[in-house]
């Protein structure tokens, strides 16, 4: 049997890197993008089935270029790159919300249409990292929210019209994992909150204060990245993908409370955990 063979974008770091070496380990062989020389040398050290290449999902010199760098059948895509506008939605530029739809949504789209020939000859599989904000909305991250939630309606899109190639898509979603965005939030917060005109600074405030304590909470839970990478490897494996996983008690939990509450009573959840 040839050994399979995986692309894993945003393989630099966080969640990416634990599902290329995860991979690797597991015998694949793994194709990860990664952004700068320094990432592609300590991917490459973790295992010689590991073959770094430059991969920014927005860039179409990139996504050229996989044509020269990936085999001519490749089993799977893992569209993991990824990144997070967050504050106040109407403190967010033009710019900041075509960005996050940039990385977050129209780059994997297009990396999944320009390597898809390759899936289609493998009948391989397509799995997109979202996470509980695809399906549950919070407050500070809306653009965020908004551009999984899009991701999550793609997958659906091309799980039934890639069915007939035997291509399948799944979404995992993840609840909050510990990587180095979580950890990088606080200097993000006051970066976000210093930035702002004085009228919107004194308007957000409470916000801002409440954020930073549910912050220190949440992180308290933090998952680490290797759960993420096992549920890609069981979807990647199993006979027939599901749809959607959650990794996660907080995501299970989430989502169960949005089943369960009303609108507003959901609402009211997110407004006092944020001190608002």
């Amino acid at each position: 049997m040839s050994t399979r063979t995986v692309l894993v974008t945003g393989a630099g770091r966080g969640i990416g890197r634990a599902v290329a070496v995860h991979l690797a380990r597991s015998g694949w062989r793994v194709y990860g993008g990664v952004r700068t020389d320094v990432a592609a040398k300590e991917l490459a050290a973790e295992s010689d089935l590991i073959t770094p290449v430059e991969l920014d999902v927005t860039v179409p010199e990139h996504l050229a270029a996989l044509d020269r760098a990936l085999p001519e059948r490749l089993d799977a895509l893992v569209n993991n790159a990824g990144i997070a506008v967050a504050g106040p939605l109407e403190t967010l530029s033009r710019a900041d919300m075509h960005h996050q739809f940039d990385v977050n949504l129209i780059g994997p789209l297009a990396l999944t249409r320009a390597v898809l020939p390759r899936l289609r000859r493998a009948r391989g599989r397509v799995v997109f990292i979202s996470s509980i904000n695809g399906r549950v909305s919070f407050p500070f991250t809306g653009m965020y929210n908004a551009s999984k939630y899009a991701t999550e309606a793609v997958a659906d899109c091309l799980r039934v019209e890639l069915r007939p190639f035997g291509v399948q898509v799944g979404v995992i979603e993840p609840g909050v994992i510990d990587t180095d965005p979580w950890h990088e939030m606080d200097q993000v917060i006051d970066g976000l909150e210093a930035g702002l005109d004085p009228e919107h600074r004194a308007l957000y405030a409470p916000h801002f204060a409440g954020e930073r304590q549910l912050l220190a909470k949440i992180r308290r839970n933090a998952k680490p990245p290797e759960r993420v990478a096992a549920a890609v490897e069981r979807q990647l494996l199993r006979r027939r993908m599901r749809p959607r996983t959650l990794v996660g008690a907080d995501a299970r939990s989430i989502l169960g409370m949005k089943a369960l509450l009303p609108t507003r009573g959901l609402d009211a959840i997110w407004a006092r955990g944020i001190g608002v």
